[in-house]
């Protein structure tokens, strides 16, 4: 018996080499794995702090859609809306970022299932008053 003979006959009574048989082995193997694959992943579940996950400066569009989705995902809180206004003002996008923090500081004055934190409430108030107009130079001098 040689080296690369098996013991394995077709019907011809031919002896089958390896050289043959391999590709079929391959073929056969290569079958029952794709038959095997596994499902895909769920996509992870939202969470109120995904604003800035990952964020990238170059890419705050992209980062401004993410936050929208958590946004939506948590319409009584008004964490997300704080991290969204800053988003929105590193676009320069200041009348989004106002209309998102004058929403948080409604929802702020809404009881909340938790307490809210003091750091979230002085960033509220800071940002809030941020956009409120400035008196111009004619306003001040008048009211002296």
């Amino acid at each position: 018996m040689s080296g690369t003979a098996i013991d394995s006959s077709d019907s011809s009574g031919q002896k089958k080499t390896w050289a043959t048989l391999l590709p079929l082995m391959v073929l056969i193997a290569l079958g029952g794995l794709s038959g095997c694959a596994e499902e895909p992943l769920p996509p992870p579940k939202v969470t109120r702090e995904d604003c800035m996950r990952g964020l990238d400066m170059k890419q705050l569009k992209s980062a401004i859609a993410r936050c929208d989705a958590v946004v939506a995902a948590f319409p009584k809180d008004p964490f997300p809306l704080n991290e969204r206004f800053l988003l929105h003002t590193l676009n320069q996008d200041s009348r989004s970022a106002c209309r998102d923090i004058v929403r948080a500081n409604v929802l702020a004055r809404r009881p909340q299932p938790a307490p809210l934190d003091e750091l979230l409430r002085q960033d509220l108030r800071l940002r809030l008053a941020s956009c409120q107009p400035r008196p111009t130079a004619t306003q001040q001098s008048s009211s002296h």
